[in-house]
Formats: C-alpha cells, sequence, structure tokens
C-alpha cells in the first residue's frame, strides 16, 4: 500500500468551527493512524496554488487540543476559485496560460498529497469537488473529503452545517448588550444586521437565541429597561414577503407607543431590489471571483435605517452588525460535539477512499454520511414554515408569508 500523507486546508469566511475542525483531524488522526504524515495548505487554495504550507510537526500534534479554545483559523482562509482562471492570474496565483486545476493537481502530486481535506462552505467544496472530478479524470490518486463549514447553514443537502449554532448564539450575546442602546436617546431605531447572502437562518436562529436569553430576566418595575425595551418589534429574511409601507405603519405605533423600535434583518433581505436600484441609478455593483455580490459593499441595514427611520420619524437611528464578531468566535458545545462525528467521519471515509463531503443527508432521512460531491450546492433556502420560527415570530407579533 502507498505511504499516506494528509493535507488540509480552510477557505471562505470565517466560521466557529475553522481552528476545532483542523484541531479535531490532527488529533483524530494522531490517534488512529500516527505514522501519517500531516500538513496544513497555508490560507486556503492560495496557499496550495503557491505551494505555502504548513508542516505539523509532532509538537504540533500534542498541543492541537488547544485549537478547541479559538476561532478563527489556525491555517488560514482566501477566497480562490481554481475555476476562475482570469482572477487566479490577476492575483498573481498562476502564470497567464496556465491551468489553475493543473497547476493544483502537480502540487498536490509533487507534494505526495494522498487525502486532501477542505473545510469551508459551498464554494469551498464545490471548487474541492471541481478539483477531485480533474485528479480523477487525468490519473491522480487522490481522496479529497470536505467538512461543511458556514454560518449561514445553507448547504445543500446539509442539515446543519459547522459553526452555525454557536453564531447565533454568540449574536444573540451580542445584540443583549447593543438593545441597551435604546435607552440612549428617544425615538431610537436599532437595526441589528446579520449575515445570510441568501440563507435567513442565520437571522432567525440568532432571533431565537436572543429571545430564549432575555424572557426571562427580572425587571424593576417602573424603569424603561423592561420587557418591550429587550424586545424584537421586527425580523425580515430573504424568504420572506416584504411590504414596506405596511411594516412602518405597525412599527410607527410601537414608536410612538415606546418610543423606541428593534428589528433584525438579514443581510441578504431585499437584496435584488436594493441592487437593481443601484444598477438602475447607473452604479457598477461589485462582485467576487464567484460571481458573487460583494455583499459588504451593498450595507443592506443602511438601506433598512434610510427608509425607516424616516418612516418611523425616528430622532436617531443605527446599525449594529453582529457578523464579524459572532464568526470570529470559538465553537460552542453543540458545535463541538457535531464536529468531533463530521471529523471522525471524515478520516474514516478518507482512509476507505471515500470522496465527499461529511454531513446530515436531508435527502437520507438526516443520515450522516460522505455525500457525493455533484449533490453539494449553496443558496439554500431557510424553511420559514418550520415550527420554531413560527413561536418566534408569534413571540415577536409580526405576520409574515413566504416571498
Amino acid at each position: 500500500m502507498a505511504r499516506q500523507k494528509v493535507a488540509m486546508l480552510t477557505a471562505g469566511g470565517l466560521a466557529p468551527c475553522l481552528s476545532s475542525a483542523v484541531g479535531g483531524l490532527i488529533e483524530r488522526y494522531s490517534d488512529i493512524a500516527p505514522e501519517i504524515e500531516l500538513v496544513a495548505y497555508r490560507s486556503g487554495y492560495q496557499g496550495l496554488l503557491l505551494a505555502d504550507r504548513i508542516e505539523i510537526t509532532a509538537d504540533m500534534r500534542e498541543r492541537a487540543h488547544l485549537l478547541h479554545r479559538y476561532g478563527g483559523s489556525p491555517i488560514g482562509n482566501s477566497r480562490v476559485k481554481l475555476t476562475n482562471t482570469a482572477d487566479c492570474v490577476k492575483r498573481g496565483l498562476i502564470k497567464e496560460g496556465e491551468n489553475a486545476l493543473q497547476v493544483a493537481a502537480d502540487r498536490l502530486a509533487a507534494d505526495g498529497i494522498t487525502i486532501l481535506h477542505t473545510i469551508g462552505g459551498d464554494d469551498t467544496n464545490t471548487t474541492a469537488a471541481d478539483l477531485a472530478a480533474y485528479l480523477g479524470a487525468n490519473g491522480y490518486d487522490l481522496t479529497v473529503v470536505g467538512l461543511p463549514k458556514t454560518v449561514d447553514n445553507d448547504v445543500v443537502p446539509i442539515r446543519q452545517s459547522l459553526g452555525a449554532w454557536t453564531a447565533a448564539e454568540v449574536g444573540a450575546h451580542f445584540f443583549d448588550h447593543v438593545s441597551n442602546e435604546q435607552s440612549a436617546a428617544p425615538r431610537t431605531l436599532v437595526i441589528h444586521e446579520v449575515m445570510g447572502r441568501h440563507c435567513g437562518w442565520l437571522t432567525a436562529a440568532t432571533a431565537r437565541a436572543y429571545i430564549q436569553d432575555t424572557k426571562n430576566n427580572e425587571y424593576a418595575e417602573g424603569f424603561m429597561m423592561n420587557t418591550q425595551m429587550k424586545n424584537i418589534d421586527g425580523l425580515y429574511l430573504p424568504e420572506m414577503a416584504f411590504d414596506l409601507e405596511a411594516e412602518a405603519e405597525r412599527l410607527r405605533a410601537i414608536m410612538d407607543k415606546h418610543g423606541y423600535v428593534t428589528l433584525f434583518v438579514s443581510e441578504g433581505a431585499g437584496l435584488d431590489t436594493i441592487v437593481a436600484e443601484r444598477e438602475a441609478a447607473g452604479e457598477t455593483i461589485k462582485r467576487d471571483a464567484f460571481g458573487h455580490v460583494k455583499i459588504d459593499t451593498i450595507n443592506v441595514g443602511n438601506w433598512f435605517q434610510k427608509h425607516f427611520a424616516t418612516l418611523l420619524n425616528a430622532e436617531r437611528s443605527m446599525v449594529q452588525k453582529s457578523g464579524y464578531y459572532a464568526r470570529s468566535a470559538p465553537a460552542n458545545g453543540d458545535d463541538l460535539r457535531l464536529i468531533q462525528s463530521m471529523v471522525d467521519l471524515a478520516v474514516e471515509s478518507a482512509l476507505n477512499k471515500v470522496s465527499g463531503v461529511t454531513g446530515h443527508d436531508e435527502d437520507q432521512n438526516g443520515k450522516l454520511r460522505t455525500i457525493e460531491f455533484p449533490r453539494i450546492k449553496g443558496g439554500k433556502h431557510f424553511d420559514i414554515s418550520v415550527g420554531w420560527f413560527k413561536d418566534t415570530m408569534d413571540y415577536i407579533g409580526q405576520s409574515y408569508r413566504p416571498a
């Protein structure tokens, strides 16, 4: 049997699982196959193309358990699409006339890699699928096993992606402090913008976690610090239809009665409308290597602020974004358990030469298995008909319907 050598990389945006997943992979291989050499490509596919790697030493293996304490990625991330040749050339990752897939494949072959673990979202793992297909078609013997990472929880057909539970919990804690800004000035509008380009799961889950954190608070009655000030008055997701005038009328009544309004807004809510408005005005919208609108240039929260501040006659308005704070957190207990189960399966699959992405397969009754690469897709929508979301919206007191 050929000598095994394992490489790993993390890619895309951060999520509260990357450090723990890397640590878990190192620990698992050290437990069951300590003879296998381990390396990591620095900054994801960029490091693979540039032959920039980290050799994981015996001392690093012994201290890998410490990685579970931290957020971020201990091996660095980047956003690189191997099939976007023009972008790879522009960024100096390959030379003019080179094929990025071939450069990556040749590097893996030259480094003697037999197993590659990719930890990332749909873009990372569909890029891994492109690489696996290229390798297979060109006679390279490599097993590629991905782990699903995204705070959006929007990977098809995976029930729960790594890091999303933590991001919701941490986002809720973040807003528990920010909500106190309602006491800073009369007629204040506070908007909590939460990550989620196409999928509202994280915004909904963050709202649920925030309600669970605050609904049993005790207050000194008669003061302004009370249940109403801690409430969410409106929640807006990409999957929900949205009537600006009707919502403004409902929220204006709350503002007039209590003197403050709190909104939770997914960064993808109304995105198509906002992009269409700006393109119609002649603006060029920036997009990344994957063709996605660069969402940080759109500022959906600011759009909601501009419109609602005027319609509600707010004297003060603000947008607070929990995204970078939440996605950079270390994994919580629920995610640590999920990471361990997926890591164990990823290593088992890799050693058995089964390529794919580990996850609970929604098309197979939620069974944890290594899902075939061609079935992995992004942009899964949040199902707003689920019971816990209905309960959340009932608590808020907002009617809603699908977009």
